[in-house]
């Protein structure tokens, strides 16, 4: 008997498949570019039947109809990783944060922790043998869909086939949505002049022969452009967009000098265009793993020449990395920075970096440092002054491994934007850092 006859009765439609969730369930929702949509609205849409719907979820792409304000008391978000979507949501109170590694969220669902009830997945259709592709959001739904009771899905037509370790059988889903729809895109913007300086630096600190961890935004769009004349680069990241595919295109990313995983680029999810999930269908050279492997710091140090690149709102002079909130204000997540700071800081020949503009400008248009004396009252500490290695702003770069805090403060008000450098001097000798 084929798939397609034997699992027939569970293919259903959006509002049939919500059914299953009760009040006081624990549901986590597919995220990034991947969000299930049609599944997330039939939720949405029966809210007033529901009361203390708990949904886990990391970053979210596009409309998030579960952060408005008439779901208060029907369905409330936990974030793993907060977005701009929600953010409003989690100031106001109307949602919450649970600080967590990335590496360790699919670990929170396995080890009942926060034990899942349901999952809302996004997926391929399934293959000959019935198998489902977990597509561009393959990392954290892997084990988040082995540990729910109900694994509710939608199968669409244009999520592309992605191999590695991210597969589905369609007897593992319980209730299965076709639908046919674009998936959300994430495009590159041009670099502005100030992440293509810093960029530059960065680029200089990349070898022939080293394994990447990239993100998403300005500044690795920056490094991107300065790394055509490299050879034999890898890839080794949570994430990667189209710039990554443009230097495979290249010939730039080959993986041939990897340590590990050699001649593939290994990643967690995707955020990107149309094009690049077409490269990435059925594509060889890409697997997608558990986010708990790719972001295991002991499995990213077998990466030869490891160089991650993280960003950070601010960072005091003696090395301490505020990345997820600005004061006591949550702003994003912990991610996966340390993660890959200190995989890279383990690997041999590997390059930690953070990078960041040398100054923000505030909503009344006032200029401030990144660079600062101290942290704000109640900034969250994602990576810690004893795991920092190189700080680069587009006025140079810091090494600030194994230096002393006098060390540190001189090479960071180095860096540091030249307005504010005065300042931060008189603020170091105030601390005795100078």
């Amino acid at each position: 008997m084929k798939w397609t006859t034997k699992y027939a009765s569970r293919f259903t439609s959006p509002e049939k498949a919500v059914e299953v969730i009760q009040s006081g369930h624990r549901v986590y929702l597919s995220g990034n570019c991947s969000v299930p949509q049609k599944l997330l609205k039939a939720l949405v849409n029966r809210c007033k039947d529901l009361q203390d719907v708990e949904i886990a979820q990391v970053l979210t792409v596009g409309p998030a109809p579960h952060a408005a304000p008439e779901m208060n008391g029907h369905i409330k978000i936990n974030n793993l990783f907060v977005g701009g979507n929600v953010r409003q949501a989690l100031h106001e109170g109307r949602s919450d944060y649970t600080p967590c590694f990335l590496s360790e969220v699919p670990l929170l669902f396995r080890d009942g922790i926060l034990p899942l009830d349901a999952i809302l997945l996004h997926v391929s259709p399934p293959d000959k043998h019935g198998f489902c592709s977990l597509g561009i959001e393959g990392g954290l739904c892997k084990t988040a869909s082995e540990s729910a009771r109900f694994v509710i899905a939608e199968i669409n037509e244009q999520m592309p086939r992605i191999l590695g370790d991210c597969f589905i059988h369609i007897s593992k889903i319980d209730f299965a949505v076709p639908v046919d729809y674009p998936l959300q895109e994430v495009k590159m913007s041009e670099p502005s002049e100030l992440s293509m300086k810093i960029g530059r630096y960065i680029a200089s600190l990349i070898e022939d022969g080293a394994t990447l961890q990239l993100g998403i935004g300005a500044i690795p769009d920056g490094v991107l452009h300065y790394l055509d004349d490299k050879h034999d680069l890898g890839v080794h990241t949570e994430l990667f967009s189209d710039g990554v595919m443009k230097l495979v295109k290249s010939g730039v990313i080959t993986n041939e000098k990897r340590t590990f995983h050699r001649g593939k680029i290994t990643v967690g999810f995707m955020l990107g265009s149309r094009e690049l999930y077409d490269f990435a269908d059925d594509n060889p050279i890409i697997e997608l793993h558990p986010t708990e492997y790719i972001n295991d710091p002991f499995l990213i140090a077998k990466n030869d020449k490891m160089v991650s690149i993280n960003s950070a709102i601010e960072i005091d002079l003696t090395g301490q990395i505020c990345a997820d909130s600005i004061g006591p204000q949550f702003y994003s997540g912990v991610g996966g920075q340390l993660d890959f700071i200190y995989g890279a800081s383990r690997s041999k020949g590997g390059k930690p970096i953070i990078a960041l503009p040398s100054t923000a400008t505030l909503r009344d248009g006032l200029k401030v440092s990144r660079i600062v004396g101290m942290l704000k009252p109640g900034a969250g500490v994602a990576t810690t002054r004893s795991h920092v290695h190189y700080i680069v702003t587009e006025y140079g770069v810091a090494d600030l491994y194994g230096k002393s805090v006098r060390q540190r403060a001189r090479t960071l008000i180095d860096i540091s934007h030249p307005d504010f450098r005065e300042d931060l001097e008189h603020q170091a000798r105030e601390l005795n850092y100078l």
